[in-house]
This record gives structure tokens, C-alpha cells and sequence, in this order.
């Protein structure tokens, strides 16, 4: 069956092509990721990284590498991936709320145009305090930089860094227009996939000296297992909101009369509340790292970086906040029940048993319902990976990737994709990739 199902793929030109340039366009993306940017030393920087996963205290390198498939211990072109641009998206959603006239201007016609491009202004903004920043924690390592002048290296780093990040943007929308799936999405899932083999490797190291114990790797295998199941299960289930239209007559047509439903996903937002607290945690992260190098900074920033740890409890307990609220506020992004109760009454619609004024009401009880769970499932899952370090002694590369966070964000994408190919698949009349049925189409 699944034979069949691929034979379909590759026979529809359009398919065939959309997968060719998402492949070509993650080649061009890994490349990039252990390409150095000029002015270091690869074989310092590698021992220095070596150095601190012996340690296992690399927990900020290892959280910067999460999301960019170790382009940041590469210190790569592509060091900082997308999650300057989904930071940048983060700060443009809050200033559409706080400033009623941004609001305005972006509900206008080609008001979505022009916040794609304040976004994109708002990229490179990040990415220059970004990449500055990384400059600094790179100066801290002995004999890492190879240029005799600081300030050279730090400008011409600012620069390749920043470029880089924009090019992975852009890359990420060619995969979005011309590919399968949400580019932006497909770049963080490459990422973390193309770290698995490395983590596994880490992981029989452990296992060979002694320090994790087969019993441990076992326990966490049927845990991995059993995340996933509980993702897939979780991202299937939703809430059917049923709505009746009633019929009325434009001109000599008849219309409504009949009975649908609105889809409310258990989970709303889906993994997105994750992915922006994990990138808006990482700007202070990086300054920290600036001013904190080796100990040498101010009092009180040495002690922040002492806490602000990705593996301590100060760091899990903001993310945990920060999920909650990002999925409150996706959600009422995404899906405002203002909007979705206003366009069922222009079109004589109304849900069983609820008054017409009282549809925005019912429809936002049903949110704030759906939204909790959902958010302490997401919240959960991402301290999933701590739990798994200090209980099973993990190395922290492993526990991240083998931990909830990678393993929703996988799945989500994977369904994604999934889902395009499946329409493509029914567009050109053959069966979807769920479906038992025969194709119904000899050619193209």
C-alpha cells in the first residue's frame, strides 16, 4: 500500500516537482549550516564545544542548536536560522494589538503586504543584535577568533550572520511557494531531524563508558513511543461546533438550508506558543552570554546567567508562562470568535441552543476550554527534556531532541505536509494517502 501511494507521488509532475525542490532547497539549507563564517578557527571552536558536552554544561549551545541543526556550534552562516524572523513575527502580532492604528493600517487593502514587509525590516533589526551577540560569546573562547582586529571580525560576523538568516527566510518562503509544506516550519523540522543520528551516536558513547544504563535508553524508547502517540492523538482530536444555516432566496436562488459544522482543534495552536516562547527566550540568552563571558561580567548578570539556565527551574518556569500566554493569544489571533460569530450571522446562520447575541459569548467559552489543556499539554511537553536529564542522566543534546519539544514539533510538521500531499494527490484524482480505495487515474 505504501508502495502505491509513493508510485502516485512520483507520477504526478507538479508533486514530483513540489518534493524535488524541498529537498534541494534542506541540501542548500544543511550546507549552509556547517559552512563557518569567516575569522574563526573550526578545530578551536569544535574542541571547545567537545569540551562542554563532556562537561555536559554546553546547556546554551545545545538550546541555540535546537532549532538550527548545529549551525550554532558550527558558528555557520546560518547560525541563527529562522528564529530571528519568528521573533520578529512575535513583536509585530503583540505591536497589532497594543497600537489600534497598526491595526488599522494592516486590516486595509495590501495592509497584509505591508506588515510582511515591517516584518521583515523587523528581522534584520534582531538579526544584528543577535549576531552581535554571538560575536561576544565566540570572543570568549581562547584562540577562537583568528583576525588580530575584534572589531573587524565582530562587523564582518554582524554582517554573514544577518545575511544568512535572511537568505534561510527566504529560502524557507521558496519551500513555502514552490514546495511542500510551511517553509518556515520545514527548515526547523530539518533542523532537528538532521541531529537525531549525531544524539543517537552520543547517547551509545554514554552507554559504552558506563554512564546511562540500557535499562535507561529502554525506558526512554517506549517513552519516545509513547509521546508520540499521545501527539498524534492529541493533534487529531477536535471540537465540532454545529451550525444551521437558514435558506433564503437571492434573486431566483435559494440558499442555506442546510447543516454544517466548525472545526475547533483541541489543541488551537498548535505547536506554534511553543516555538515563540522558545525564540523569544533566546535574545536574552544571547545577551546574557554577551556580558556574562566566562564570569568576567557585571555581579548581577553573572548570577542571571547562573539562573536563567535552559535547564533550570527560573528558565522552565518562564517558558511555562510564556506557553500559556502565547496560546491564549495565538488563538485569539487565529481564531477571534468576534469575527467567526459575525460572519455566521451576515450569513443567517446560528448555532443550536444558543441565542444570536449570545454566539461570540458561547463561542469564546468554547475557546478558553480548549486553550488551557492544550497549553499545559504544550507546557508539559517542553520540560519534558530537563525531566529527562536529571532523571536518566542524559546528555542534554539528547534530551532535547529525544523530548517532547522535537517530537511535537515533528509530528505537527510531518501532518502538515502530509495533508498537502494528500490534497495534491485528490486534485489530480487519485486516492489520498489514508484512503484504501483504487486510483481512479491512468495518467497525467
Amino acid at each position: 500500500m505504501a508502495g502505491k501511494h509513493i508510485a502516485h507521488m512520483l507520477r504526478i509532475k507538479e508533486l514530483r516537482d513540489r518534493l524535488l525542490f524541498t529537498f534541494l532547497v534542506l541540501i542548500v539549507f544543511r550546507l549552509g549550516s556547517v559552512i563557518t563564517i569567516p575569522g574563526v578557527n573550526p578545530s578551536v571552536l569544535f574542541a571547545h564545544f567537545e569540551e562542554l558536552a563532556r562537561q555536559n554544561s554546553n546547556s546554551f549551545a545545545s538550546y541555540m542548536d535546537f532549532f538550527v541543526g548545529g549551525a550554532f556550534s558550527n558558528f555557520s552562516v546560518f547560525m541563527l536560522g529562522v528564529m530571528p524572523y519568528i521573533s520578529a513575527q512575535i513583536i509585530m502580532q503583540l505591536a497589532i494589538i497594543i497600537f489600534p492604528t497598526l491595526k488599522r493600517a494592516v486590516e486595509e487593502e495590501g495592509g497584509r503586504q505591508k506588515m510582511a514587509s515591517w516584518t521583515r525590516m523587523g528581522t534584520v533589526a534582531v538579526c544584528l543584535i543577535q549576531s552581535f551577540a554571538v560575536t561576544w560569546y565566540a570572543s570568549s573562547v581562547p584562540g577562537c577568533i583568528v583576525l588580530s582586529n575584534m572589531w573587524a571580525f565582530r562587523a564582518l560576523a554582524v554582517l554573514t550572520v544577518t545575511t544568512g538568516s535572511m537568505i534561510t527566510v527566504w529560502l524557507g518562503d521558496q519551500i513555502s511557494s514552490h514546495g511542500i509544506g510551511n517553509g518556515i516550519s520545514m527548515i526547523i523540522f530539518a533542523g532537528i531531524v538532521a541531529r537525531w543520528p549525531g544524539a543517537i551516536a552520543k547517547l551509545a558513547e554514554r552507554m559504552k563508558s558506563g554512564d546511562v544504563q540500557l535499562l535507561s535508553v529502554i525506558i526512554m524508547f517506549l517513552m519516545f513511543l509513547g509521546i508520540i502517540a499521545v501527539v498524534v492523538f492529541e493533534e487529531a482530536g477536535e471540537r465540532k461546533i454545529p451550525v444551521h444555516y437558514a435558506k433564503r432566496v437571492v434573486g431566483r436562488k435559494m440558499y442555506g438550508g442546510q447543516n454544517t459544522y466548525i472545526p475547533f482543534k483541541v489543541n488551537p495552536s498548535s505547536v506554534i506558543p511553543l516555538i515563540f516562547a522558545s525564540s523569544l527566550l533566546t535574545l536574552p540568552l544571547q545577551l546574557i552570554s554577551m556580558f556574562a563571558r566566562d564570569g568576567q561580567g557585571a555581579t548581577w548578570v553573572t548570577r542571571l546567567s547562573a539562573i536563567l539556565v535552559p535547564h533550570g527551574w527560573v528558565y522552565n518556569v518562564v517558558l511555562v508562562i510564556l506557553i500559556v500566554f502565547f496560546a491564549y493569544f495565538y488563538t485569539q489571533v487565529t481564531l477571534n470568535p468576534t469575527e467567526i460569530a459575525k460572519n455566521i450571522r451576515e450569513n443567517g446562520g446560528s448555532i443550536p441552543g444558543v441565542r444570536t447575541d449570545r454566539t461570540e459569548e458561547y463561542l469564546q467559552k468554547i475557546l478558553n476550554r480548549l486553550v488551557l489543556p492544550g497549553a499545559l499539554f504544550l507546557a508539559a511537553i517542553a520540560v519534558l527534556p530537563t525531566i529527562i536529564e536529571n532523571l536518566f542522566n542524559f546528555p542534554q543534546s539528547v534530551s532535547m531532541l529525544m523530548g517532547g519539544t522535537s517530537i511535537i514539533i515533528v509530528v505537527g510538521v510531518a501532518r502538515d505536509t502530509m495533508s498537502q500531499i494528500e490534497a495534491l494527490l485528490r486534485m489530480h484524482h487519485h486516492d489520498g494517502l489514508g484512503s484504501k480505495g483504487r486510483s481512479r487515474s491512468r495518467s497525467l
